[in-house]
């Protein structure tokens, strides 16, 4: 796995998949040059990262928040994830989660899916206790929540693969693996 990401380790770890976790040696900023679809950016960096990583087989994997068209990166501090929050108050935000298996150093397979999450009006208080209690962690996260944590509570409603959600396509992975002869038919 080319993530260090907790929550991914566990979707691997709960559905019996065997793997070990590298940290991906990639240049995030720039491979999103000139890139302004978030599939596109997704797809780029959870292959780059499946790639970065020396292994027969290896998983990669990205998320891409967009909100009104607006890409969004991870906060640079605390004061902007509160502006990325503000921002975010009332509106849809699109979750675009990429995976890809690379073989031997060479991009095999990839998969993008997308989930609509409907973040519910945010008032300066709730962002401020939100982020006392979440800070640091939600700043390692793009969107600035953690769904298996407090980040539940920015959400009026969630469509799409709980997976996709979390971070990386899982059913679509796993139809992969089996494929490939790396998890049981």
């Amino acid at each position: 796995l080319a993530s260090t990401s907790a929550i991914r380790r566990h979707m691997l770890n709960a559905a019996g998949v065997d793997f070990e976790s590298v940290q991906p040696q990639v240049d995030e900023d720039e491979l999103k040059l000139g890139l302004t679809d978030a599939g596109d950016i997704a797809s780029r960096l959870a292959g780059a990262k499946a790639v970065s990583v020396s292994g027969e087989w290896v998983i990669g994997s990205d998320s891409v928040v967009s909100v009104d068209g607006r890409i969004f990166n991870k906060p640079r501090d605390r004061v902007e994830a509160a502006d990325h929050l503000r921002f975010f108050s009332g509106k849809p935000m699109l979750l675009t989660s990429a995976v890809a298996l690379a073989h031997g150093g060479t991009l095999d397979w990839s998969h993008v899916e997308s989930a609509t999450l409907a973040v519910r009006t945010l008032s300066d208080s709730f962002i401020r206790d939100y982020l006392d209690a979440e800070w640091p962690e939600v700043g390692y996260t793009v969107g600035v929540f953690r769904l298996e944590g407090r980040g539940v509570q920015l959400f009026n409603r969630i469509d799409g693969d709980q997976g996709t959600r979390l971070g990386g396509p899982r059913f679509p992975l796993r139809c992969a693996l089996r494929e490939r002869g790396l998890l049981p038919a």
